[in-house]
């Protein structure tokens, strides 16, 4: 005969086996659970993120006005504007020089000289105003200085074809070049060019390509030559130049002339 469960004993054991059934399938799949591992998770990967250092973004100074970048105690002396870093906008460059009196000196035959001596700034042209591409505040000897048998040797600055060009002549005797072009940060030397002549004859020619680390060297064999009748052994060699050269790291370009390649 069929009886009906009414014991309460009963009634208490089959109440915990289906909570027991519950508790189970809840530990299984409660998305509370989920919940909780998900936001440990991301607070995890949070701190981690946390303690990775952001890349610094550099704040680039502009000034609208050019002068502005004179150091203390120096005046311009002279300015070339062209485009140097192919933008298409005319850049600035400024040679500027000293003004520390104790560099005036007396002189028998030419008076009071200003030995200051003189620099170089470059300045890329923005939108916003100018930027500091490159500086050199003394790397170039003054105007007034001793030039031998003949007069000091005169410096010019010039733009050609996006490159810097920083020239020395030195009337009958020849002239040399320094070739730059802004790469890795700053103006570097790419190129040096001299000819030394006797009058209008040239006795002999040499350049240095140190992109490529090779030189061309041309001496004149005609020692009777006028000028137009010169005959030239050319010779070419390969050039050890471990680091480039930096126009903000130039001492002095008198000294930049590379005998070591003679």
């Amino acid at each position: 005969m069929n009886q009906r469960v009414n014991s309460p004993y009963l009634k208490n054991k089959f109440t915990i086996f289906c909570i027991g059934i519950l508790f189970l399938n809840t530990s299984c799949s409660d998305p509370g659970t989920d919940s909780v591992k998900k936001v440990a998770t991301e607070e995890v990967r949070t701190t981690e993120s946390a303690n990775i250092p952001e890349k610094e973004i550099p704040v680039v100074e502009l000034k609208q006005d050019p002068m502005d970048y004179i150091p203390k105690g120096m005046v311009l002396f002279d300015k070339v504007s062209g485009d140097l870093n192919k933008d298409g906008i005319a850049d600035l460059v400024l040679m500027i020089k000293g003004t520390d009196k104790s560099m005036f000196v007396q002189d028998e035959f030419r008076g009071e000289l200003d030995r200051n001596r003189r620099g170089i700034v470059v300045l890329f042209k923005r939108a916003n105003g100018y930027e500091l591409a490159s500086e050199n505040p003394d790397c170039f000897s003054s105007e007034n200085e001793e030039g031998g048998v003949y007069y000091a040797p005169e410096l010019t600055l010039d733009i050609r074809k996006g490159k810097l060009y920083v020239e020395y002549r030195h009337g009958r005797y020849g002239y040399w070049t320094h070739t730059f072009r802004y790469q890795n940060g700053d103006f570097e030397l790419i190129g040096y060019d001299s000819t030394s002549s006797r009058g209008p004859v040239i006795n002999r020619e040499k350049s240095i390509n140190f992109s490529t680390k090779r030189m061309q060297e041309r001496v004149n064999i005609n020692e009777d030559a006028e000028s137009g009748e010169e005959v030239f052994k050319e010779t070419w060699k390969d050039i050890k130049q471990d680091k480039m050269i930096k126009l903000s790291e130039i001492k002095d370009f008198d000294e930049l002339y590379f005998p070591e390649y003679e």
